[in-house]
C-alpha cells in the first residue's frame, strides 16, 4: 500500500467515491463522518443518470434497488400548458432510495479497502504555512498529505480556510435553494395525466414545486429562493391539492426542510494539500440542486490528478488538471445555467406563461435540459429555431428588456471558462478568478 495518507472529510458521494478509486490504487485512505453508521441519507428517493457510476467505476446496483424515472412535465405558474420531456431510453436517470444510494457507494469504498471513521466531526482544516495539511476534528487532529473536502455546501474546511487562498468560503442566499420534501398518503386513485409535475412560479411564489403520483403515496417537492414557514408549507400543499386530488395531507415519510447549492461551480477547487468536491465545491445543476451524478464524475478526474501525481506532492499544481477536466466535461456548461437562473426568478408568473405558451420553450428543449451528461447543449442547436425565437422574444419588450442582460451576462460567464488557465500559476489563477466571480454579479 502506498503509505501516502488521504483523508476524505465527509462522506459526500463524491469523497467516497473518490475514496474508493484512491484506496485500490493503493493509497491510504479514512474518511472522517460526524453521522452514526446507518443514518446518512434522507429518508426519500434521489434521481441521478447511471452512467455516472460507470464512469466512477462503481458497479450498478441490484435491480430491485432501483427504477427508472418518469419522464416530467413542466408547467408554466397558470398550470394551463405542460411540456413533456421525451427522453430516450439510454439516458433515463434511475431512482433509488437515498439511504440505498449511500450504502452502495459505501460499500463498494469498503471492498477497496477504505476505512470510515464515523461520529468523527470536521471542525476544521490545520495549516502548516500555505499548505492544507490535515483536519480538526471533535475527536482531536489528523493529518495526511491530502484533504479531500466532501463536507458538503456548508463545509467546515473550506470556510476556514485563509482568505490568500482565494477559495470561496460559502453560498449567498441567492446561490441555494431551501427544500421541503415529503411523501404524503394518497388520497385518491383518480387517474392523472402527468404522473411527475414540475411547476414553476405555481401561485404566484418564486420557487420550483413537484407532484409526483406514486402507487402507494404521493411525492411533494416545494423548493423556494428564500425561507418559508411550515404554515406557508401547509397553505400552499392546500392550494397545489385543488389541481393535484392525489396528493393527501398526511405525511408517510420525509418531511424535511434542506438547503441546497444552486449556484456556479467554485471559482478554485483546489491549493496544496485540497481539493473540494461535490457540494464542497458546489457541482450541483443550478437550475434544480441535482448533484449526484456530477459528484461521481468529478471522482474519477480528481482520482485521475492524484495517481498522475507521481512524486505524491499534491500541490495545487498537480491537481489543477482535476479542475481543468471538470470545467472542461461539466463545470462550462453548469455555469451559464446560473445565469439563467438569476433570469429566472426576474421573470413575473405572467412572463414564464407566456414563454410556455408562445412556444419560445418546446419539449424538445425541456428534454435537453434534462442531459444533464451534456448541459452544454442548451446552448447549441438550430440557428433557425433561435431566430423564431427571438422574434417571439421581441413581440414582448419588456421581456426582452429582462432577458437581453442575462443573454450577455451567458457570454461573458462561457468566455471566462473558455480563459481559464491551462497550467497553473498562482497569480494568474487568482486573477482568472476574480473576473470568473465578477462576471455573476
Amino acid at each position: 500500500m502506498n503509505n501516502k495518507k488521504i483523508i476524505v472529510a465527509g462522506l459526500g458521494h463524491g469523497g467516497i467515491s473518490a475514496a474508493a478509486l484512491l484506496a485500490e490504487a493503493g493509497f491510504d485512505v479514512t474518511v472522517y463522518e460526524k453521522k452514526k453508521e446507518g443514518t446518512l441519507g434522507y429518508d426519500w428517493t434521489d434521481i441521478f443518470a447511471p452512467k455516472a457510476l460507470e464512469f466512477a467505476g462503481i458497479p450498478m446496483p441490484p435491480e430491485d434497488k432501483f427504477e427508472y424515472k418518469e419522464d416530467m412535465t413542466f408547467f408554466a405558474p397558470t398550470c394551463k400548458k405542460g411540456l413533456r420531456q421525451h427522453v430516450p431510453q439510454d439516458q433515463l436517470e434511475i431512482k433509488m432510495e437515498r439511504r440505498d444510494i449511500y450504502e452502495h457507494l459505501i460499500n463498494h469504498a469498503l471492498s477497496k479497502g477504505v476505512r470510515i471513521e464515523y461520529e468523527c466531526e470536521v471542525l476544521g482544516p490545520i495549516m502548516l504555512g500555505n499548505r492544507v495539511a490535515g483536519i480538526k476534528t471533535a475527536k482531536g487532529d489528523v493529518y495526511g498529505d491530502l484533504v479531500i473536502d466532501a463536507c458538503g455546501m456548508n463545509s467546515p474546511v473550506r470556510s476556514n480556510l485563509p482568505e490568500y487562498l482565494g477559495i470561496e468560503k460559502s453560498a449567498g442566499r441567492d446561490d441555494k435553494i431551501t427544500i421541503f420534501r415529503a411523501f404524503f398518503n394518497k388520497a385518491s386513485d383518480v387517474e392523472v395525466e402527468a404522473k411527475f409535475k414540475v411547476m414553476l412560479f405555481a401561485g404566484g411564489k418564486k420557487g420550483v414545486s413537484w407532484v409526483a403520483s406514486e402507487e402507494e403515496h404521493t411525492d411533494l417537492l416545494v423548493g423556494r429562493f428564500e425561507d418559508f414557514s411550515k404554515e406557508e408549507l401547509y397553505e400552499f400543499a392546500d392550494f397545489l391539492r385543488e389541481s393535484n386530488p392525489r396528493l393527501g395531507t398526511e405525511i408517510v415519510r420525509g418531511g424535511q426542510f434542506v438547503e441546497i447549492p444552486v449556484r456556479q461551480p467554485l471559482a478554485v477547487m483546489v491549493s496544496d494539500g485540497y481539493a473540494a468536491i461535490g457540494d464542497s465545491a458546489f457541482m450541483t445543476v443550478p437550475l434544480i440542486g441535482s448533484g449526484i451524478a456530477n459528484a461521481l464524475k468529478a471522482s474519477r478526474m480528481l482520482a485521475n490528478a492524484v495517481i498522475a501525481d507521481k512524486n505524491c506532492e499534491f500541490t495545487a499544481k498537480t491537481l489543477w488538471s482535476y479542475q481543468l477536466e471538470y470545467y472542461k466535461k461539466v463545470g462550462a456548461g453548469l455555469a451559464p445555467l446560473a445565469c439563467g437562473r438569476r433570469a429566472l426568478l426576474n421573470l413575473t408568473p405572467e412572463e414564464i406563461d407566456y414563454c410556455f405558451e408562445s412556444g419560445m420553450i418546446t419539449e424538445s428543449d425541456i428534454t435537453m435540459g434534462a442531459d444533464f451528461d451534456n448541459v452544454s447543449k442548451l446552448f447549441d442547436g438550430d440557428p433557425k429555431d433561435l431566430v423564431n425565437k427571438i422574434k417571439t422574444l421581441c413581440k414582448d419588450p419588456e421581456l426582452v428588456k429582462k432577458l437581453l442582460p442575462c443573454a450577455a451576462q451567458i457570454g461573458k460567464v462561457v468566455t471566462t471558462c473558455a480563459m481559464m488557465p491551462k497550467k497553473y500559476n498562482k497569480d494568474r489563477v487568482l486573477a482568472w478568478s476574480k473576473v470568473y466571480i465578477y462576471s455573476f454579479k
